[in-house]
């Protein structure tokens, strides 16, 4: 007796959820500060705090994330 498989296969897409909102956060990469942002809702407060740990500390390297929420669902 042989098996039989039957394969079907999907296509997807994948998309950003608004109401997931979006996270900026930036880290100090400079030796090992180890000092960040937190997350922030405004890009504009995650590099503001870079710019004053900068000033306050002459660290030039940072690393930034930014974080959203996307879904998953099929492409018919």
């Amino acid at each position: 007796m042989t098996a039989r498989a039957v394969y079907r296969f999907v296509e997807h897409k994948i998309e950003h959820v608004p109401a997931g909102g979006v996270t900026f956060e930036t880290f100090c990469a400079a030796g090992d500060c180890g000092e960040d942002s937190g997350p922030q809702d405004e890009q504009e407060a995650a590099q503001d705090w870079a710019l004053r740990h900068a000033g306050r500390t002459s660290h030039d390297l940072f690393r930034r994330v930014v974080t959203d929420h996307a879904r998953v669902t099929r492409a018919e």
